[in-house]
């Protein structure tokens, strides 16, 4: 694709020959002739006098001698770069239309230009929208809606009567609507279970991760709403409702019931208890344990999570206990040694 075509795709300013070919984007250090690359760092501005690329995606007020090749100017260029990935990115979608391998329920409904796999189960009464990707070994349960635009990658397992919004991707092996661990103690100490069979409802523009779970609850709903993105290895247990643009990164865990309001964002294995609300915009640093609700635009890390800089000003305390256990130990002893001198000197002179 002609660099040309490219900056009026993603709305960038050129600067230089817009006339070159090219065909992929890499990063600065490895790119050849022919490739796009991109400066979204300041750190990595080291890098642009060496590179080989055709062409570069910088701010709009990087200086053009800095840069030994076409500029793609851009007032984001870390979204451009995503944008530019995705046009040039090479499509593997599989054909349009049912495999012959697939087992389609008789009164399941696929919706026009979809693409449905080898070895794919569609249950009873459940729908797929029209472009969706089914990719093979996905399994669709009963009553189950697929929206429009959706990509399901292999052996993703929707169970029966999840809503799946439009738009959604669903990476390798994630299980959406599991049961929810919910069991109740009964006198003689076992455990019964309790059914789980309400909804699951993932809203529009949601993307989830690889192996990631979410549980349906015994009633009411566990919902991920509009344009939430889920890591890889993500547990959201039933009953939780997931609030608008949450980031989650792998291995993060929401105990049942819970409230995870808009725009939050959890670091790697982030541990949330049952029951509580972390409020709109709280940053959960990688590793936190949250306890206990928080306040919204909070900024918090540890376990339990608390002020990321009361928690920062607390490991350097913390690295410092053996010396400071020392250094008590030496203070009370010269404490004591002063104690000694002091009653021996208020004791009277019987001589």
């Amino acid at each position: 694709m002609k660099l040309s075509e490219i900056a009026n795709r993603l709305g960038c300013r050129l600067d230089g020959d817009g006339n070159v070919e090219i065909v992929r984007v890499a990063s600065l250090e490895s790119a050849q002739p022919g490739d796009l690359s991109f400066l979204t760092s300041a750190k990595y501005r080291r890098l642009l006098a060496g590179t080989r690329a055709s062409a570069v995606i910088v701010g709009s007020s990087e200086p053009a001698a800095v840069v030994p090749s076409a500029i793609l100017r851009s007032d984001h260029p870390y979204v451009t770069l995503a944008l530019a990935l995705r046009l040039l990115a090479p499509s593997a979608a599989p054909p349009r239309g049912v495999d012959r391998l697939s087992a389609i329920a008789a009164d399941a409904a696929i919706g026009p230009d979809a693409s449905v796999g080898p070895f794919v189960a569609v249950g009873a009464g459940a729908s797929i929208g029209a472009r969706a990707v089914i990719y093979p070994s996905v399994v669709i349960g009963p009553r189950a809606r697929i929206g429009d635009d959706c990509v399901l990658h292999a052996g993703v397992s929707v169970r029966d009567g999840v809503v799946i919004g439009h738009r959604v991707t669903i990476l390798d092996g994630a299980v959406i609507g599991s049961d929810g661990f919910g069991f109740a103690r009964q006198p003689d100490g076992s455990h019964l279970k309790i059914p789980q069979h309400a909804d699951v409802i993932i809203e529009d523009d949601v993307e989830i991760g690889a192996n990631t779970t979410i549980d349906r609850p015994a009633v009411g709903e566990t919902r991920v709403a509009k344009g939430t993105k889920v890591d890889n290895l993500v547990h959201i247990a039933h009953g939780v409702t997931v609030g608008r643009r949450v980031l989650l990164a792998a291995q993060v865990g929401i105990a049942g019931s819970t409230t995870v309001e808009d725009d939050v964002m959890m670091g790697g294995q982030v541990g949330v208890g049952g029951h509580l609300t972390v409020a709109k915009g709280t940053v959960a640093g990688g590793q936190s344990g949250i306890t206990r609700s928080t306040d919204a635009g909070s900024y918090i890390s540890g376990y339990p999570a608390i002020d990321n800089l009361t928690w920062r000003k607390a490991q350097v305390i913390f690295r410092r206990l053996p010396e400071l256990k020392n250094r008590i130990e030496e203070l009370e002893q010269r404490i004591d040694e002063l104690e000694e001198k002091l009653t021996a000197c208020s004791q009277p002179d019987r001589s």
